[in-house]
């Protein structure tokens, strides 16, 4: 009933963004926000292969905004999350946000999962003037100057460049790639042949592994064939768990190294001891380790609601969530859509506790470049 819904809005949608720019402004300022209440829309994959992802993003919002709201809100506003499922489906997710925008239900967005999805959405954000923090994605083609989107988390390009010189740093020369077949994957696997390059190296292999991991016998047959030294995991959600465990299994004694994204919380539960060695690249610090306020403050929230596990894509939706009501704090207790944006914009140097976030005043805004590398023990958490 649900998906019905989200494709009957269309036809209202055209006519709203058809309306004189004035009516559709002057609506805007309006959505989302009343005098007592603030909402923050939000498209994810709350099922299909990366439902990991898109629950972790809900959890770790939740947490925050309780934290937050338990404190009196923002200028006396209860803040609260409007998150619909799109099975990371580019097309859903266009539908979601399109039914956000015309039937005024946000204020602004937050963390969308997923490059292709967010590619597809992006035009219709700029067009809508929405605010949309911390894009789930930190693919560099979509990093091009627009006005609406505040990036948190480092690039996609950072990671990639950091595991490849990892690994050149190694001695390691017969290097394969193991990639998404989709404009995510597509765009790692060209970031890791130019950053190999850079190192006087190209892939031994490469190979593109389907969404739902139909081709995955042969993808492994592949990299046998070849055998590499090391294969990094361009790769992303569900489909990493049974790639892991074939490449561990066909190829003993391989290096995996993977991207932030290369698996969910609960992809690293199901890897178990398969998981162990695997090293993956970290956009948010250690979720595990308190030493930092940023973290502590984190996992006073989680333990609030009541949850006692704590990993990096709920770290990263609990920051997404800070750095979003840090605009609204100073976006005033009357705000509207455009002084959300000078807000964000004017972001510098905030210290969250251990990340900072600075916006430079200039698009892209890309808050953060922290990117960290640690290497999974069997129990799936980092130890180094």
């Amino acid at each position: 009933m649900q998906r019905r819904q989200f494709v009957t809005i269309a036809p209202r949608l055209a006519a709203g963004l058809a309306a004189p720019a004035l009516v559709r402004n002057a609506f805007a300022q309006d959505a989302g926000i009343s005098s007592k209440s603030l909402t923050i829309g939000c498209s994810a994959s709350l099922t299909g292969p990366l439902a990991g992802f898109g629950r972790d993003i809900k959890q770790g919002a939740e947490a925050a905004l309780a934290q937050i709201n338990a404190r009196g809100g923002i200028h006396g506003r209860m803040v609260q999350l409007q998150i619909l499922d799109d099975g990371y489906v580019p097309q859903r997710t266009t539908e979601n946000v399109q039914q956000m925008i015309s039937q005024g239900s946000a204020f602004a967005l937050m963390s969308c999962v997923g490059t292709p999805n967010n590619a597809g959405i992006l035009p219709m954000i700029e067009d809508a003037g929405i605010p949309y923090v911390a894009p789930f994605t930190g693919a560099s083609s979509l990093r091009k100057g627009a006005r609406n989107v505040f990036h948190v988390r480092a690039s996609y390009t950072d990671e990639v460049r950091r595991l490849v010189q990892r690994l050149a740093g190694m001695g390691l020369k017969d290097i394969g790639v193991v990639y998404l077949d989709n404009a995510y994957g597509r765009e790692m696997l060209e970031d890791s042949t130019r950053f190999l390059a850079d190192q006087g190296l190209k892939p031994l292999v490469q190979v593109a592994l389907a969404t739902d991991g139909k081709n995955l016998s042969d993808v492994l047959a592949k990299v046998g064939q070849a055998r590499p030294a090391a294969v990094l995991l361009a790769t992303a959600g569900a489909v990493s768990v049974e790639l892991v465990r074939g490449l561990k299994t066909n190829n003993p004694g391989v290096l995996m190294a993977g991207l932030s994204v290369t698996l969910t919380s609960e992809g690293l539960k199901q890897l178990g001891d398969a998981g162990s060695g695997l090293a993956l690249t970290m956009v948010m610090p250690d979720p595990t380790r308190a030493k930092t306020a940023l973290v502590r403050d984190y996992q006073a929230a989680m333990r609030a609601r009541g949850v006692q596990e704590f990993n990096l894509g709920t770290l990263e939706s609990y920051t997404n969530t800070r750095v979003l009501a840090e605009g609204l704090e100073r976006a005033g207790a009357d705000p509207t859509r455009s002084k959300l944006r000078t807000a964000l914009a004017g972001i510098r140097n905030l210290d969250l506790g251990g990340l900072v976030i600075d916006y430079s005043g200039q698009a892209p805004y890309v808050g953060s470049r922290f990117v960290d590398m640690g290497v999974l023990n069997g129990a799936g958490r980092f130890v180094g």
